[in-house]
């Protein structure tokens, strides 16, 4: 009934996705490289990328200046700077992006405004990867 495997002695579990939080009213200056989670309310003047599975988030008070290169992208306020999707962008009705915008998927809620290009840049068919596949076989076999 009582055993040995006491919970106090266990290391707090964390979260398979950390997540970090640039409050309203901070401003960063510089280019930020994350993991995980990234939830933005403040301003951030500099590039932002994530590597992975990063998800971006920004509120209806966040803004960044600067180029967005992220995997996965839900945005509710502004973004000044070209912004590149790898996977999944969602702009929600008060997004304003001034800037070129590159995606796989894209949901798009009504107030939404892009002041830019939208570029849809589609995954890889079996063939594209197959054709390279068969490139790289060449050139293995020429060297």
């Amino acid at each position: 009934m009582f055993g040995t495997n006491n919970r106090k002695n266990q290391p707090p579990a964390v979260s398979a996705i950390a997540t970090s939080l640039i409050a309203q009213g901070v401003t960063l200056r510089g280019d930020i490289d994350f993991r995980g989670a990234l939830h933005l309310d403040g301003t951030i003047e500099g590039n932002v990328r994530a590597d992975g599975d990063g998800i971006l988030t920004i509120s209806e008070t966040g803004r960044v200046i600067g180029r967005v290169d992220v995997p996965h992208a839900v945005i509710n306020g502004g973004v000044t700077g070209d912004v590149e999707i790898r996977d999944r962008l969602e702009l929600a009705p008060l997004a304003l992006i001034e800037g070129d915008v590159q995606y796989q998927v894209l949901e798009m809620a009504a107030g939404a405004r892009v002041n830019g290009r939208m570029i849809h840049r589609a995954p890889p068919t079996v063939r594209q990867l197959a054709e390279s596949a068969t490139e790289v076989t060449r050139a293995l076999t020429k060297a």
